[in-house]
């Protein structure tokens, strides 16, 4: 079978045979070997009754959530192709067929564009129209370097082998969102085709929660890039810090009227701090996005995480710490200059807040550098030994161990006693199902 047509519905009486009459008609008049199958998330209102008799095969998914009841769609699904859109007639599910050729031609990922093709007044909410979609949009090409004009179109077609291979997980509504994200991470080929947006055909809201949904987008998003989320807020911070502690620590810094002292010192020194520790997070969770899976690897990173060691990382970190505890020696110079008595912040503050800068880094170094060899451990694990293989050198040694104590010896005899004990009630079972024959 080449498609199937998935349509997640939760309560959709009101819009489901339509939407499913559409489908079939279209499948029919293209000359398409397909099905639809909706993916029933606990209906209550007889969508089930009205689905099956305008042609669907009806799947019922128990895990409640927009996510779930697609895969559950997704994974019945017959087809090489899946088509998924929503049960409520605001799609067009008569003009399948730029989905279906587009996947013809090698595209993996099919996304319609409803600013291309255009969207009925009314059909979206201006929030939705300017605002959540556009930003959201951007924010999906910025993060993953994709060139999907509309993220969150809900009809879209795609491989269905690709999709669960991907490990999808999202249960909500940024299920749509995780699918164009881990096609693109993942390096598949990803189209697009206009399509409409008409005002669905029900008499109530919508599913779709505008700020929590929206929120969820969001945080999927942020979650899923490393590199916007930790990386680049990193070296901005580090980079502002590092600047603005190198020019403070020979004395103040005149801007026009306003003028920058050691208060500002102290600024930049968290602001080291924290842009460090967030260069540090992003390495930490590529790399552990990489080991799980959700995340792709990549050539530098991959580099990276083979060239490093917790030698290098302990380095480092001691170097760090021998600068800090440098400056803490001169500061305490400083104050045995003026007989330990009361110093001058302006003075002291220049030689105590670097030092101390320093050696907080060292030690989010130290921790860094051992949490990331704990990850390498399973990175870098041997594979599995099979029992009778020349590297299961330690089954090997067991079993050896074992005879040499008489064990293994035991154990075979009793195996022995037992088949032959057995062996009566084998033949006697043979001729019983002889005889039957």
């Amino acid at each position: 079978m080449e498609l199937t047509v998935v349509m997640p519905c939760l309560n959709e009486a009101e819009t489901v045979e339509t939407c499913v009459r559409k489908a079939v008609e279209c499948l029919k008049e293209n000359g398409i070997d397909g099905e639809v199958v909706v993916a029933d998330n606990g209906s209550t209102d007889g969508s089930q009754a009205l689905a099956e008799a305008a042609g669907a095969r009806v799947v019922h998914v128990d895990r409640k959530g927009y996510g779930n009841a697609l895969m559950g769609g997704i994974r019945a699904a017959r087809g090489e192709y899946v088509i998924m859109g929503d049960a409520d007639d605001s799609y067009d599910f008569t003009s399948l067929q730029p989905f279906v050729d587009e996947l013809r031609k090698g595209a993996d990922l099919v996304m319609g564009n409803r600013f291309k093709g255009g969207i009925a007044p009314g059909a979206m909410p201006p929030l939705h129209k300017y605002l959540g979609n556009p930003v959201l949009s951007y924010m999906g090409r910025l993060f993953f370097k994709s060139k999907i004009g509309d993220f969150h179109c809900g009809l879209r077609g795609f491989r269905r082998d690709v999709a669960l291979s991907l490990g999808l997980q999202s249960s909500g509504m940024e299920f749509a969102s995780e699918l164009v994200v881990k096609f693109t991470l993942f390096g598949y080929k990803i189209s697009e085709v206009p399509t409409t947006l008409a005002v669905d055909g029900r008499s109530r809201p919508p599913h779709l929660n505008t700020w929590r949904d929206g929120w969820r987008h969001l945080r999927f998003l942020l979650l899923y890039s490393p590199r916007w989320l930790f990386l680049i807020p990193g070296l901005v911070l580090m980079t502002l810090g590092l600047g603005a502690g190198i020019a403070l620590s020979f004395g103040p810094v005149t801007v026009g009227e306003i003028a920058f002292d050691v208060d500002t010192l102290v600024g930049a020194s968290a602001m080291m701090v924290i842009g460090f520790q967030a260069v540090l997070f992003a390495l930490l969770t590529k790399a552990y996005g990489v080991a799980e899976g959700f995340l792709p690897p990549t050539a530098r990173v991959g580099s990276f995480l083979k060239s490093w060691s917790l030698e290098r990382g302990l380095v480092i970190s001691g170097v760090l710490a021998v600068l800090g505890l440098a400056g803490l020696v001169a500061s305490l110079a400083h104050w045995q200059l003026r007989s330990f008595g009361e110093l001058d912040p302006r003075e002291s503050l220049r030689l105590v807040v670097p030092s101390a800068t320093a050696l907080m880094m060292s030690f989010q170094a130290l921790l860094g550098t051992f949490f990331l060899s704990i990850l390498n451990i399973r990175r870098s694990s041997h594979p599995a030994t099979e029992p009778g293989t020349e590297d299961s050198t330690v089954q090997d040694a067991m079993l050896a161990r074992g005879k040499a104590e008489g064990k293994v010896e035991a154990v075979d005899q009793t195996k022995a006693e037992d088949a032959k004990a057995e062996q009566p009630k084998t033949e006697q079972a043979k001729a019983e199902q002889a005889h039957r024959d």
